[in-house]
């Protein structure tokens, strides 16, 4: 055996046959069929005790970003872009394929003043998370939801969503979609709709789902539960309940609260988990290590955070690409800052192979 070849855990040489060892004339023949050894690319598929990864720990500075993407809207009109968004591309995938990790897509959406994003449906689950500006809305399936700096908004896949302007200066938000994951499926697409007309109403965050622990009384006993019933998170209500909760954390623990479908209490989307995080100033926080990969967009403060040994110092508005797998320490500094995370766990979950260490 090979001094260079490794052992698996049964004793056995972990190299494998090559190509090159099979005859030409059996390797022209079986490709002439659109078939393929496996064993020569095994190792690719399926390395030994961790994935083969080409997401880079990387960071987005939104004051470097922002610029161009307000020069977007000088030189697109909403009409010529239906969605105009500058998409952020993780360097260890490239440009062409549109990803911040393997399974999310992420971009900078603008809209301004007086402007309508057209009304349309697809099969990718999309989430908004606002960072900047007043008088934006989304409307998903009739119901208008405002957007505020800090609020979370699902566009769930197949639900009919549009997006409007109806105060001054620009309106950003972060998109947040599996688009990567479906569009892999073969099962990418959207269908455009007329203009929704949205009830009079507030949304439900503002009425039926007001307060945790207090659900509509009709809901009791339901057979058949709204898929989504709450569409907008208000940051107001999740900040106050961030403060709360460290108010009763340890501070070795993660002060950290999950988006739920309040009906169920299970994750809010199928494919992707959200969470915000009060991350307390003056004190390492280091989460177990996942096999989800996540993108962290800072809401709060200034800090840095360690991923795989690569030193990222961020600030608000900043975004940042993790891994699955990666070894992870976040610090604010100056003051408690707070943080909204985008991962793929509950995809993984439904498959059956998620884990943490």
């Amino acid at each position: 055996m090979n001094a260079t070849d490794a052992l698996n855990p049964l004793g056995h040489a972990a190299s494998l046959g090559r190509l090159e060892d099979l005859p030409p004339e059996y390797v022209r023949a079986i490709h002439d069929l659109s078939v393929a050894p496996l064993w020569p690319q095994l190792r690719g598929l399926l390395p030994r005790h961790q994935p083969v990864r080409h997401t880079q720990p990387f960071m987005w500075r939104y004051q470097d970003v922002r610029p161009h993407l307000l020069r977007a809207g000088e030189l697109t009109p909403i009409d010529k872009a239906e969605r105009r968004v500058l998409v952020l591309c993780n360097p260890g995938h490239g440009l062409d394929k549109l990803v911040a990790t393997p399974s999310i897509y992420v971009g900078l959406q603008l809209i301004l003043p007086g402007e309508v994003a057209p009304n349309h449906r697809h099969t990718p689950t999309a989430v908004r998370f606002v960072i900047e500006g007043e008088g934006g809305y989304t409307t998903v399936n009739g119901e208008k939801c405002p957007m505020h700096p800090g609020d979370l908004i699902l566009t769930p896949a197949l639900n009919w969503h549009e997006h409007g302007h109806e105060g001054s200066g620009p309106v950003v938000w972060l998109d947040a979609l599996d688009l990567p994951f479906i569009y892999q499926m073969e099962a990418s697409y959207a269908i455009e709709g007329p203009p929704q007309a949205a009830g009079a109403g507030p949304d439900a965050s503002q009425n039926r789902y007001l307060r945790a622990g207090l659900l509509p009384y009709a809901s009791l006993g339901q057979a058949l539960r709204p898929q989504y019933p709450q569409i907008r998170f208000p940051w107001q209500d999740v900040r106050q309940a961030l403060g709360a909760l460290a108010s009763v954390t340890a501070r070795d623990e993660a002060v950290q609260l999950a988006y739920v479908n309040p009906e169920t209490g299970r994750p809010c989307l199928p494919t992707l988990g959200f969470s915000a995080q009060q991350l307390r100033a003056g004190q390492d926080f280091s989460p177990r290590r996942r096999s989800a990969s996540s993108v962290i967009h800072v809401i709060e403060g200034r800090g840095e955070s360690e991923i795989d040994g690569v030193t990222l110092k961020w600030t608000q508005g900043d975004t940042l690409a993790v891994p699955t797998h990666a070894q992870v320490t976040h610090r604010a500094t100056g003051r408690d800052a707070y943080l909204f995370h985008v991962d793929d766990a509950p995809m993984q979950r439904a498959l059956g192979f998620y884990e943490d260490f």
